[in-house]
């Protein structure tokens, strides 16, 4: 099935809502910056589904084709990267597919994986998101004429924020996974840099400096969870 979902007529696009009759694949772990995602298409037309690992992502992809796909690199059953390489190379191509993260690195990786543009966390702007899917797009779907855009910034739900937060209190009681431990070291910190908490980022940025130079990391994981509890016993405002 196509991204028109068994509808006999795509709406078209207008000039205040481009993506009007498109649906966006988002493949995000974080609630909150899904939500922000969810705003973005919201205000553009666009339809937006969401799958939070690759697992769900395949799942999804084997129902329906969308017309955008935006993937996170840092998932909990792997990297994006995979994904977006999957969906390069695989017939009928998705026509827009977009890497997003937090990281330095990762627009590099995303582009040697396949992908046709880069969306920076945290994604705040309309007028980026939707020029990054437009760009991407084959000429003759990109809307033609002006657009009418109000770039207010975007502000995903709170409530959001305190679901990463329990997730990742999930995986910090995990014990023992030295896997899962990279994985929540980096999802804290690029979920806390999307909501701007600091202290929290840079909290899990010591959690993985310390990691990486091999030292005890007891001390720097409990901080880490005394942290995530503050946020889920609604002692800190982001």
């Amino acid at each position: 099935m196509t991204d028109s979902d068994g509808f006999t007529a795509i709406p078209r696009p207008t000039a205040t809502r481009p993506l009007l009759g498109m649906t966006v694949l988002v493949v995000e772990d974080s609630r909150f910056a899904c939500d922000a995602m969810r705003l973005l298409c919201l205000r553009s037309g666009a339809r937006i589904r969401r799958a939070d690992c690759l697992q769900s992502a395949r799942r999804h992809l084997m129902v329906y084709r969308p017309t955008v796909a935006i993937v996170d690199l840092g998932l909990p059953d792997g990297s994006g990267a995979e994904l977006i390489s999957e969906l390069a190379t695989t017939l009928p191509r998705v026509s827009v597919i977009l890497g997003t993260s937090g990281d330095n690195f990762a627009e590099d990786v995303a582009f040697a994986a396949g992908a046709d543009g880069f969306l920076a966390k945290p994604v705040e702007s309309i007028l980026t998101f939707q020029n990054e899917i437009i760009a991407a797009l084959p000429e003759e779907r990109q809307p033609k004429g002006l657009r009418m855009v109000s770039d207010d910034p975007i502000r995903p739900d709170p409530l959001a924020y305190r679901d990463d937060m329990a997730h990742a209190a999930d995986v910090l009681g995990d014990d023992g996974d030295e896997r899962m431990l990279d994985y929540v070291t980096h999802f804290l910190r690029g979920v806390a840099h999307s909501a701007g908490d600091h202290v929290l980022q840079a909290a899990a940025e010591g959690l993985a400096e310390t990691r990486a130079e091999g030292r005890p990391t007891k001390a720097d994981i409990a901080r880490v969870a005394g942290l995530v509890q503050d946020r889920l016993a609604d002692r800190v405002a982001i």
